[in-house]
């Protein structure tokens, strides 16, 4: 799988990357879940599961992981694997957010699994956690989950924060979520920091059930901004049995599986750069790896754009997904 650059970032990364969500915690909103994973979900099970599926996603190429404070022990885990695997600084380009805490206490009956603070004095904290874990490996620090609502790109403190990433190297990004996404998106293009953006990198929802926010991702791409597209298999609905009828006959046309078809829709757009596989299994990285070098045509693609949904409706879909 080659890299590519991500925007104008002067990041590089391939096209398939490897999003840590559902491998750092033992709860998470992926259906099918107890099927993949079981019943052993342990601190050292995680911990196993992961480097397992780190390992099949290096061996199949990929060379960008994505994780975040809030997914419970992602980076700890991605630091423990890039050491004992002796991985080079530099082979493989590690992204990761702030903005939110894990309250989930390792159980997946919690009653609230993540809670969200945009504040400077959370930025502040969660970078040094961060940083503690994974040092100069680091290169892209995205704000989670960033809204209108939550205030955050009006916070003069915190953009300033944030641009001072710049100073240690490290890219400042955003990731975004819900039906809003593109509104979120259009104003922080238009952030300025002593006369400057800074952010370098956008991470949002795209997918053939929900691509509302396509517009808004091909202007962060013209404005040189990297684009990493997250939850392309919409937890679980675009993934085997579960996908829709035209997935699956796309897939079997084309002798592959759902989720290699979802991906690839996915890397047909002209401005994205890297998709993330959720994967919590080493089968499952593979497949979704095949994506990358997967064609699609035009009439592949019209066919699976007939499958979306209005864009409240498919929040409101996820929002009701239950953690498992």
């Amino acid at each position: 799988m080659r890299s590519r650059p991500l925007g104008s970032s002067g990041l590089w990364v391939t096209p398939v990357g490897l999003g840590l969500a559902a491998l750092g915690r033992p709860a998470y909103i992926t259906l099918h879940r107890d099927r993949d994973l079981g019943d052993e979900r342990s601190v050292l099970a995680m911990r196993a599961r992961a480097f397992e599926v780190l390992d099949a996603a290096y061996e199949a190429g990929i060379r960008y992981v994505d994780a975040a404070r809030s997914y419970g022990r992602a980076e700890e885990f991605l630091s423990a694997w890039l050491q004992l695997r002796y991985v080079p600084p530099g082979e493989i380009t590690v992204g990761s957010k702030w903005g939110y805490t894990y309250t989930g206490d390792w159980r997946i009956d919690a009653e609230v699994q993540e809670v969200k603070d945009h504040s400077l004095t959370m930025f502040e904290r969660q970078w040094e956690e961060s940083f503690e874990l994974l040092g100069d490996r680091l290169s892209l620090y995205q704000i989670h989950s960033a809204t209108l609502d939550s205030g955050v790109l009006e916070d003069a403190a915190v953009l300033r924060a944030l641009a001072g990433l710049r100073d240690r190297g490290v890219i400042a990004g955003l990731s975004v979520s819900g039906p809003a996404q593109g509104d979120t998106i259009r104003r922080a293009l238009e952030v300025r920091v002593d006369g400057m953006n800074p952010f370098g990198a956008v991470q949002a929802t795209w997918n053939v059930l929900e691509p509302s926010a396509g517009p808004a991702l091909a202007e962060a791409h013209e404005a040189g901004w990297g684009v990493l597209v997250k939850e392309a298999l919409a937890n679980g609905r675009l993934a085997g049995l579960d996908a829709p009828g035209p997935v699956v006959a796309t897939a079997a046309r084309l002798g592959t599986s759902p989720d290699a078809v979802a991906l690839a829709a996915v890397l047909e757009q002209p401005w994205a750069d890297v998709v993330l596989s959720g994967a919590v299994t080493s089968d499952q990285v593979r497949s979704n790896a095949a994506a990358a070098e997967l064609m699609l045509s035009d009439g592949d693609l019209e066919e699976l754009a007939s499958q979306s949904e209005p864009a409240e409706a498919y929040w409101a879909i996820r929002s009701a997904l239950a953690w498992s």
